[in-house]
């Protein structure tokens, strides 16, 4: 047995600061990263991960990160897209949103019908089917921990987590490679770009201008923590009323709902009291959150636990990538309508169909830093991909354990 290693919080949270440094420079070195809009965290959260599985495989040393710094790092960037929400946005949102969430729900049948039927084609045990579908890709591993163990009950299938745990992984580096370039390729295709309008919610340039809400200094950025930190302690106070009504949400979306509602009240109320809502300095949290949180994921992931599951699947996982990108090319972006933000929600949709909510909010961002902004994006894809299909999802997978 390999020794272990663990990393300790604030080792972790300074490795990743320096993994995201490393992912910036290599972007910079090689062009096509940067052209491909792939993350800086995720190219250097994808070298540190193959570096720990060096150090497993050569050195026999299992490192493992403390990821608490992570968890309230995807509250923080989570709190501020709702503290951006207007309801102005929300009403024009209405009709995108109900469209996303019902190609959501197609894409999550096809998906599970690719994953059973490639895993019946190779021979692989009839449980197999659902983890290398909607359990591990559309709900990730959350979903995978959760179901995994029904999965291995029913099926009598020992491996399940370790088989939903790979698959999930794999998808999550597939989703973060692919989003850029798909929403690259569109926005090239037809010519699209942000109106440059809206001031940014996240994904700040390299070298920003003035905006609305002046620059960014330590009083403004000192007003945003605080309102972030309020409006996080506040849903974790309602975290028990929610689970009352029944519903099974993830903390994230409490704050995102509780912060959407704070902001379109307080400002009214009282419109003297400084509020960090779409200024430079909320985006600049947010970035900083996205960015540091990719960066722990990525280089937390144990890569040697894919070994021994060979090729069956890779061969699955590719043909549901080929899948998710012909549906989002010929499918997601005609029916958002082909514009400049329906290019970004094919970056995020990707993160929908293969990886995790933070990563297609990863791979918009790339998008938007380069070409503008696209507030309503990241208004309506998190309400679908983090709360919406989960509830489908839920249904899709006891459907299949059936």
């Amino acid at each position: 047995m390999p020794a272990t290693f663990e990393v300790s919080g604030l080792l972790s949270f300074t490795i990743a600061i320096l993994v995201y440094f490393l992912g910036a420079g290599l972007n910079e070195i090689i062009t096509p990263l940067k052209r491909w809009n792939i993350p800086e965290a995720v190219t250097g959260g994808i070298i540190a991960a193959l570096a720990t599985l060096f150090a497993y495989k050569v050195l026999g040393l299992a490192v493992t990160f403390d990821l608490n710094a992570r968890d309230m790092l995807l509250l923080y960037f989570f709190t501020g897209i709702g503290l951006n929400a207007r309801v102005s946005d929300l009403a024009t949102g209405g009709k995108p949103l109900v469209i996303l969430l019902l190609l959501t729900v197609v894409y999550l049948v096809l998906q599970n019908v690719v994953a059973v039927g490639g895993a019946a084609v190779l021979g692989l045990p009839y449980g197999v089917g659902p983890l290398l579908g909607s359990v591990s890709l559309v709900g990730g591993h959350g979903t995978t921990i959760a179901w995994a163990p029904l999965i291995a009950q029913r099926f009598d299938l020992p491996n399940a987590l370790e088989i939903g745990i790979a698959s999930a992984t794999l998808g999550l580096v597939i989703a973060s490679l692919v989003g850029g370039p798909v929403a690259g390729l569109l926005i090239s295709r037809f010519n699209l770009r942000g109106t440059g309008d809206d001031a940014p919610m996240v994904g700040l340039p390299d070298t920003p201008a003035e905006s609305e809400g002046g620059s960014v200094n330590y009083k403004n950025i000192l007003v945003t923590i605080l309102a972030l930190n309020i409006v996080i302690i506040i849903a974790y106070a309602l975290e028990g009323v929610v689970e009352k009504t029944g519903l099974k949400l993830p903390m994230f979306v409490v704050c995102m709902l509780v912060a959407i509602v704070i902001t379109n009240i307080l400002p009214k109320v009282a419109p003297r009291l400084p509020w960090p809502a779409r200024t430079p300095a909320l985006a600049l949290v947010s970035d900083l959150s996205l960015k540091i949180f990719l960066a722990m994921s990525l280089m937390s992931m144990q890569l040697w636990t894919l070994g021994g599951l060979g090729p069956a699947l890779g061969t699955v996982l590719a043909l549901q990538t080929l899948v998710a990108v012909a549906y989002i090319l010929f499918v997601v972006f005609p029916a958002m309508g082909r514009t400049y933000q329906a290019a970004v929600l094919a970056a995020g949709f990707t993160g929908i169909s293969l990886g995790a909510t933070p990563t297609a909010i990863a791979n918009m961002t790339a998008v938007t830093r380069t070409h503008g902004p696209a507030p309503i994006a990241f208004i309506i894809l998190p309400l679908v991909s983090a709360f919406f299909i989960d509830i489908a999802n839920a249904i899709a997978i006891g459907f299949m354990l059936r």
